[in-house]
């Protein structure tokens, strides 16, 4: 019986990832993001994605930083409906009939490019020696 309860549990459970790998989109690739990023989004998100591109300053409100913290934490699937459907009240675009959805993704690749976190190395424990 025990048997038969573990193994219609990990059936479920191989079922559910099957599932949902299968539906998982394709990933964006970050050097064909680049250029198209370079081209549409730099001019007011700025070259490292700062959103201090040369239109920001003329914007209001001013364009996202799409290196802060905030940004950061948002999923792929939130940033990619950003850049998809555009931002109500703001000069954020919708690149749905622009960009292909690979391309899109392409572009949200190369944007996770530009965190690049540089953890420090933690400090020593104290030498017991004094």
């Amino acid at each position: 019986m025990a048997l038969r309860i573990s193994l219609l549990c990990l059936t479920t459970v191989l079922l559910l990832t099957a599932g949902r790998a299968s539906a998982a989109p394709p990933v964006g690739i970050p050097e064909q993001g680049r250029p198209i990023f370079e081209a549409r989004c730099a001019s007011c998100h700025g070259p490292q994605g700062r959103g201090d591109g040369p239109q920001a300053p003329f914007l209001s409100p001013r364009p996202a930083s799409l290196i802060s913290a905030g940004t950061s934490v948002k999923t792929d699937a939130e940033l990619l409906a950003v850049i998809t459907n555009g931002k109500p009240r703001t000069s954020m675009p919708a690149w749905n009939g622009l960009l292909t959805e690979q391309e899109r993704r392409d572009v949200l690749a190369y944007i996770r490019t530009l965190v690049r976190f540089h953890p420090h190395s933690p400090t020593p424990p104290p030498n017991g020696h004094h």
